[in-house]
């Protein structure tokens, strides 16, 4: 039986086997196909009678070092990874549902889950129908007889609403449905959905994952049932993540606790210094006594994660000459960057959304979401109140 370690050591010590070159560091194995022993490993292995490497759109040494070392880090059984965390996202639920069938989403999610939900699945004969997280007496009420999956983001992008993982994973359970969680605010290290029932785990790996903004990836994790049905998926439609990324992203993981400690550190102190701004109508992060769901979050969250988001008292156009005065830190759309970065959700993210819908799941038209770096807090602080001021 395998020891169980702490979750620094399991992130910097799974690794892939050496190779007969006896390396340290996993070597990249930048290969499209791998050769057989004979005609009868390579029809077993195509049978699924056997494991091992085939192509490298079925799987490769470095993404399979990348999901082995993240099934640990969230508790899991099985996973895969993925080109992108959309290609994730849509994995999770296309490969788990059919025609007919009905998904239960929080209102609050990414702007292109809203638009898989609205757009794309209707188009297959897949319905959804949302639900509010301050509104918790309601969910049940929306399960159909045709649900098949519960889907939701915990905290979510870029509201940082929160939902109750332990009562979610109850009520699914109940109901036989499939709990579906993406996780990509939290990262393991903050959060593991899977203690509290979650079946699948997605995460968009561009962000803390990667933590330096230099590649995109995803990944899905969950039960061996279900990550054999959405394995098949993937492996015939080919959302593939590249054994490059895969690199990148597992030895990125080795860092993401002692990187996560000082996202959130930053974070807290630049909400709690924002709070007091006689500018700032009002600021948002789990870890604030204010927030609504504060509880909820120092119950199932190690640290409030790396994002704050607020909004200037000016409003929309002050918000514009807020992002257009910064000086050092970055108007960009990624986050989970070593670098601060600031983005405007209205016009940029969640664009696609109307403006009763953006309302609905706390988008207002003045808000400002900061992804909170590494750089030395005070530097951080100092570039947004030049930038408040300027905006007046």
């Amino acid at each position: 039986m395998e020891e169980k370690r702490n979750f620094d050591t399991d992130a910097i010590r799974t690794q892939h086997q050496r190779t007969p070159f006896r390396e340290h560091s996993v070597p990249l194995y930048l290969t499209s196909s791998f050769v057989f022993d004979d005609a009868e490993q390579a029809r077993a292995m195509f049978a699924d009678e056997i494991p091992g490497n085939i192509y490298s759109r079925y799987s490769n040494p470095n993404t399979n070092e990348f999901i082995e070392k993240l099934c640990k880090l969230e508790g899991t059984e099985d996973g895969i990874g993925t080109a992108s965390g959309m290609a994730a996202m849509y994995s999770s639920m296309a490969a788990l549902l059919k025609s007919g069938d009905h998904v239960l989403a929080c209102r609050s999610v990414f702007g292109s889950t809203h638009q898989i939900l609205n757009i794309i699945f209707p188009k297959f004969g897949i319905s959804h129908s949302y639900a509010d997280v301050n509104e918790p007496e309601t969910w049940e009420k929306k399960i159909q007889p045709n649900t098949r999956m519960i889907f939701v983001e915990t905290p979510s992008n870029p509201a940082l609403d929160l939902i109750d993982l332990e009562w979610l994973g109850k009520l699914a359970a109940k109901h036989n449905l499939i709990l579906n969680v993406d996780n990509c605010f939290a990262t393991p290290y903050l959060q593991q959905p899977a203690k509290w029932g979650a079946h699948i785990i997605t995460h968009s790996a561009t962000k803390f994952m990667d933590g330096q903004g230099r590649v995109i990836g995803g990944a899905i994790l969950g039960t061996k049932e279900l990550i054999k049905d959405i394995r098949f998926f993937t492996r015939h439609t080919g959302p593939s993540m590249s054994p490059f990324n895969a690199w990148i992203l597992s030895k990125s993981l080795e860092t993401l606790a002692v990187r996560m400690d000082r996202h959130c550190q930053n974070a807290l102190t630049l909400a709690e210094h924002l709070e007091k701004h006689p500018d700032v109508k009002k600021v948002k992060y789990p870890f604030l006594p204010s927030h609504p769901q504060y509880a909820l979050a120092k119950k199932q969250m190690k640290l409030g994660g790396g994002i704050v988001t607020f909004e200037i008292k000016g409003g929309v156009e002050q918000g514009r000459r807020f992002l257009n005065s910064l000086q050092m830190i970055s108007h960009t759309p990624n986050l989970g960057d070593t670098r601060t970065i600031a983005i405007h959700p209205a016009s940029t993210t969640h664009s696609k959304l109307s403006e009763e819908e953006r309302a609905a799941v706390g988008i207002t038209s003045g808000l400002i979401r900061i992804a909170v770096g590494l750089e030395d807090i005070a530097d951080i602080v100092t570039d947004i109140d030049q930038a408040i001021a300027a905006s007046r």
